[in-house]
């Protein structure tokens, strides 16, 4: 009797030892980290940041709820291709090749070999590493006449081959996505191969560029099908004992503005805003995903823009500029100037939430001044990682504002239009390095906008709308932006 106490007793104290063990390793490990960049949202188009929208956001207004919710964040470009470049180097994209605007179709990879990814620095940490979704940074496209390599619209392009230089070739493991909605080729690509090889001309009269398409194609099928897949990928991750990093980039709401049946007609801002809603569904997607692995509690997960909204209204998937605004009164940029490619706040201001259980405040808000270009930084010092200069080498870790919102922060910050309008930042001053906006506003104001300085000089603390040019007011807060920033772009690195 004594001898099965006895041994009931060390069973029992063995059992207290490997739970308290399991149960340190679990708080001791090393992040999960989810980063879902929208397409074109903007700052207004989310209830958390306007409670006036024309749209319903519950789970993301739920995600703010359970997190932290970032005023004053920003992507490093206005437009699309140099922010995700940013988001994964660490590094501003005008110091490549790209000073303006986008990748167009068929284009070389913009990432260098020599620059470290944040998919390459995780996996030596000992990550998995997954991109889903939107690439837009450029592909090797297999040629068949090196003479033409991208002429007739990718008529050139061998389907049957490997497609390199893409998200494989900086540092993950995993790929799965269109590349770009709006280019050819309209096909998936999974890792290095297109998944069924696009044999169709693209109808005309299809939204897009002209191109190839796989048979049964569809725009609205795109968003449901990087969602499962992103969702499916959380799912096989829950097996692993290595944390994972995805980097999920949605198509939406950016045009082709193409909601699925389910939520046409569901919100009270037209197409765009349906969009805007089943972006909403998506991220409920993956935080449900997140639950059912049992991953929630062990993972980081941020959700932002590439830049702010043109405020399409989703018309023929598309729509005029800011006509979502004027159509339906949805102030998709809340109540800052501009559009998407602007110099003004409107441009660059994107949504920021971040959620990370136990680590982070729930229902927070963060008003230090952030960026996304600072989310390599930021990781490297969760994880520990060393302070190399080719390791986000442009970016600020925000880790100790996540940790209080009342850290000290960035105190200043380069920005940049779609026409290569560089902007600064300096606590609540903004300097604009032209008279124009640089952007999608300069369309709508074809002659101008009554700017009669150089540039533009900005008090965002006490004009956050951008109404008031103080450029002739204050000529030495000029002379010390304009002196910063030429620092900054003269840095070499």
């Amino acid at each position: 009797m004594k001898n099965s106490i006895l041994l009931f007793t060390c069973l029992f104290l063995t059992f207290l030892v490997s739970c308290k063990v399991k149960n340190t390793d679990t708080k001791n490990k090393a992040p999960n980290i989810i980063i879902i960049l929208a397409d074109d949202m903007g700052y207004g188009d989310i209830v958390a940041y306007n409670s006036q929208a024309k749209v319903s956001t519950p789970y993301l207004d739920q995600l703010a709820n359970e997190g932290m919710l970032f005023t004053d964040a920003h992507s490093p470009s206005a437009v699309c291709t140099p922010t995700r470049y940013g988001i994964l180097t660490g590094r501003y994209s005008w110091r490549t090749r790209l000073k303006s605007g986008v990748l167009h179709p068929w284009e070389l990879p913009l990432i260098e070999a020599e620059q470290e990814t944040m998919a390459e620095m995780l996996r030596k940490a000992g990550y998995s590493t997954a991109a889903i979704g939107k690439w837009h940074l450029g592909w090797d496209w297999p040629v068949t006449d090196a003479a033409k390599p991208w002429s007739n619209n990718g008529g050139t392009v061998d389907y049957f081959q490997e497609v390199k230089g893409g998200p494989l070739a900086v540092g993950f493991d995993y790929y799965f996505g269109d590349d770009v909605p709006n280019y050819p080729p309209y096909a998936y690509i999974e890792n290095e191969h297109i998944v069924e090889a696009p044999t169709l001309d693209k109808p005309k009269d299809y939204y897009g560029l002209a191109g190839m398409m796989s048979p049964g194609w569809t725009l609205e099928a795109v968003m449901p099908r990087i969602t499962k897949e992103a969702s499916d990928y959380i799912l096989s991750q829950s097996k692993s004992q290595k944390p994972f990093f995805m980097y999920f980039a949605l198509t939406a709401p950016h045009t082709p503005i193409a909601p699925s049946e389910e939520f046409v007609g569901t919100s009270k801002a037209g197409k765009y805003g349906d969009f805007v809603q089943q972006v909403d569904w998506t991220v409920g997607q993956i935080v449900s995903a997140l639950e059912e692995a049992g991953l929630t509690e062990e993972t980081l997960l941020v959700f932002t823009s590439d830049n702010g909204s043109p405020a399409r209204n989703g018309e023929n998937y598309s729509g005029p500029v800011a006509s979502v605004i004027a159509d339906y009164g949805h102030a998709a940029n809340g109540d800052y100037r501009g559009l998407k490619g602007d110099a003004w706040e409107g441009g660059h201001r994107v949504p920021f939430i971040v959620k990370w259980p136990g680590s982070i405040p729930k229902n927070s808000e963060n008003t230090q001044l952030v960026s996304s270009l600072d989310l390599m930084a930021t990781v490297r010092d969760l994880i520990g990682g060393e302070y190399e200069q080719n390791v986000s080498p442009d970016g600020l870790s925000f880790l100790p504002t996540l940790k209080d919102p009342s850290a000290p922060g960035r105190e200043s910050l380069v920005l940049h239009s779609h026409r290569g309008v560089f902007v600064y930042r300096k606590g609540p001053w903004k300097f604009i390095e032209s008279n124009l906006s640089g952007g999608f506003s300069d369309g709508l104001n074809p002659d101008g906008y009554g700017i009669d300085t150089p540039g533009q000089l900005y008090n965002l603390e006490e004009d956050p709308g951008e109404t008031s040019n103080r450029y002739s007011d204050f000529p030495d807060m000029v002379q010390e932006l304009t002196h910063e920033l030429d620092s900054v772009r003269n840095l070499a690195n």
